[in-house]
C-alpha cells in the first residue's frame, strides 16, 4: 500500500551536481531515476519539477549584471536541460517519460496543458513539467506549487540534500533540532526558509502538504511513499 497516489516530486538542480562544481553527475542522475522507477512500479502517479541550479540561476545572473527577466529566462532553460537529462534517464531504466514545458519550444518538449498532464499521469507516464511557471520573479519552487494544485496531487515531496526541515541550519548549527511534522503557520512565525513565500502560501492555501526528505539517501523516495516516517511533513 502507498501514501500517496499522485504526487508532484520537487528536485533541486544543484542536487544533480553530485560531487561535480557544475552540470549534470551522471551516477546521481541514475540514481534518482531507479528511485523514481520504484515507485512508478508501485502504481504511484508520479510528476517531477527538477530546478536549474546547477547550470545557472536567475537571481544569481542578476546580482551579476543580467537583466532579471532575461536571468530568469535563461535559468527556465536550464531547467528544460535537467528535465531533458532525467527523461533521458528514465528511459534507459525502462519508464515512460513525457517532458511538458511552460514556454512552446516544440519539439524539445510539449506544451503545458492540465488536461495533457493529467492525461500523462493517468497513462502511467512521468510527466516532467520544465521552464517553471514560463514567468519571470517565480522560482521553480513556486513553479512545483503550481503544477502540484493543478494535477491535484496528494502531497508536494521535496527531495533535498537534508533529512527535513530544522530550528536551523543542520549544516551550519550543530544543536540544530529536526521537526517530524509542522505547520504552514510555523514554517512562516520561525522564519524558515523551507520554500520561497509564494510557494509555500500557495501550498497552504490549497491545503497540499509537503514532505522535505533527503532525495541523495537511494530508497528514500520510496520509504516517504510507503508511509514510513522520514523526512519532515509540512501540514495546515
Amino acid at each position: 500500500m502507498t501514501a500517496y497516489k499522485r504526487v508532484l516530486l520537487k528536485l533541486s538542480g544543484e542536487s544533480l551536481m553530485g560531487e561535480q562544481e557544475y552540470g549534470i553527475d551522471q551516477q546521481r542522475l541514475a540514481d534518482y531515476a531507479e528511485q523514481i522507477k520504484e515507485i512508478a512500479d508501485l502504481g504511484v502517479q508520479v510528476g517531477i519539477v527538477i530546478g536549474g541550479g546547477n547550470i545557472f540561476r536567475g537571481l544569481s545572473g542578476a546580482a551579476n549584471g543580467f537583466d532579471r527577466v532575461k536571468g530568469d529566462q535563461m535559468g527556465m532553460l536550464a531547467t528544460v536541460i535537467n528535465s531533458l537529462a532525467l527523461n533521458s534517464a528514465l528511459t534507459s531504466v525502462g519508464v515512460k517519460s513525457r517532458v511538458l514545458t511552460a514556454i512552446r519550444m516544440e519539439p524539445v518538449g510539449e506544451f503545458y496543458s492540465k488536461d495533457k498532464a493529467i492525461e500523462t499521469l493517468e497513462k502511467g507516464e512521468v510527466a516532467v513539467f520544465s521552464a517553471g511557471t514560463g514567468n519571470p520573479y517565480f522560482t521553480t519552487d513556486t513553479g512545483s506549487s503550481l503544477r502540484g494544485i493543478e494535477i491535484e496531487a496528494d502531497a508536494m515531496l521535496k527531495g533535498t540534500r537534508v533529512d527535513g526541515i530544522y530550528t536551523a541550519d543542520p549544516e551550519k548549527d550543530p544543536k540544530a533540532v529536526k521537526f517530524d511534522k509542522i505547520s504552514f503557520d510555523e514554517i512562516y512565525h520561525r522564519g524558515l526558509k523551507v520554500m520561497d513565500l509564494t510557494a509555500t502560501t500557495m501550498c497552504k492555501e490549497n491545503n497540499l502538504p509537503i514532505v522535505v526528505f533527503n532525495m541523495d539517501k537511494k530508497g528514500n523516495l520510496k520509504k516517504v511513499i510507503t508511509g514510513e516516517n522520514i523526512g519532515t511533513l509540512v501540514h495546515l
